[in-house]
């Protein structure tokens, strides 16, 4: 399949007053055409700052995109791009479904004239036009009595409504691809699944490709067909979902496969968390960046960082322990993962 989206070597930081915070630091990864690419990692690991550097939502200053990045999308570099070559893009051509739909969306105005507004500006229609389109966009979401939804304000939808008018907005120009921040964040395991299986639903019918950024293993494991897992602003795993989910190869990886609750867990269990915190990015280490809540951190990784190692033609970690004068660890036993 083609690449829609390649990627290279990114690298983001912002000037604050304390410093430079290195929030992402040489990410490289591409996305082909209908499929889904999930990346994964906790909170300010550079998740959300890779996603909105490929609109070019960075504010800058105090952003800034470091000289030899590349977001080539169908060859063009995204980096390169005029403001009016970036407004044709955006909407039209890549989509995005940001973390919090209360604030994401205009309180002032009607949910029908939010999908509107991206028809008549891309596709060219009259406002007439463009709503009767916005009923039937807020119809594909699964949204009850659209008619009437369409002329309501956010403050009158429901959470998961709101993530599903979103959606619609998102989706309204039929984009090549969708980026998907967090989506269930703040929602229900029940609307969690909804909106997960609404997603996977649209992206069968309409052949999006779709970047879903997450903190959850569990959200991803029924909707990607790749992984790539983030840690302090860097890519540190990548492969398939079912290379990730059962041969993961990094400390960090098994730690995130641990953490997600199990049903057969007893209510006297205690859940599985990881020791201490992520390094400080305004001075990151020079070694691995992981290697402080490690359990099997060597001398090595907090001295040098790993370089990437080659398991398959789609799995790659960034790691000591697959050196090969490295001593064989044993990867934990995380018990059996249900897809």
């Amino acid at each position: 399949m083609a690449k829609l989206l390649e990627v290279k070597d990114l690298t983001v930081s912002f000037h604050t007053y304390a410093g430079e915070v290195q929030s992402v630091r040489g990410v490289s990864f591409d996305l082909e055409e209908g499929e889904t690419l999930a990346i994964v990692g906790e909170s300010g690991c550079g998740k959300t700052v890779t996603s909105k550097s490929i609109m070019r939502l960075i504010a800058t200053p105090p952003g800034e995109i470091k000289e030899g990045s590349q977001i080539l999308f169908e060859g063009k570099d995204i980096l390169k791009m005029n403001d009016k070559e970036l407004r044709e893009i955006r909407g039209e051509s890549i989509s995005m479904i940001f973390q919090d739909p209360m604030t994401s969306l205009n309180p002032t105005m009607k949910i029908g004239n939010q999908i509107a507004e991206s028809l008549i500006i891309h596709r060219g229609m009259n406002k007439k036009e463009a709503l009767e389109e916005a009923v039937k966009m807020l119809k594909l979401v699964n949204i009850p009595n659209a008619e009437k939804r369409v002329n309501q304000y956010p403050h009158e939808f429901s959470g998961g409504m709101r993530q599903r008018a979103m959606i619609a907005i998102a989706l309204a120009c039929n984009p090549k691809i969708l980026i998907a921040d967090e989506p269930t964040t703040a929602l229900d395991v029940t609307i969690q699944a909804q909106i997960m299986d609404l997603i996977r639903e649209l992206q069968n019918k309409l052949g999006t490709a779709v970047m879903l950024i997450t903190h959850d293993l569990g959200v991803v494991a029924n909707v990607a067909s790749k992984i790539q897992v983030m840690y302090a602003g860097k890519v540190i795993e990548k492969g398939t979902t079912d290379e990730l989910f059962f041969n993961a190869k990094h400390p960090y990886t098994w730690a995130l496969l641990k953490s997600v609750p199990r049903l057969d867990t007893g209510h006297k269990d205690e859940l599985y968390s990881i020791k201490g915190t992520p390094p400080d990015l305004l001075k990151p280490p020079v070694g691995c960046p992981f290697a402080s809540r490690c359990d099997y951190c060597m001398q090595i990784c907090k001295e040098e960082m790993p370089e990437l190692t080659k398991l398959s033609e789609t799995h790659s970690v960034h790691c000591w322990l697959q050196h090969p004068l490295a001593p064989k660890v044993e990867a934990p036993i995380i018990g059996e993962v249900q897809k």
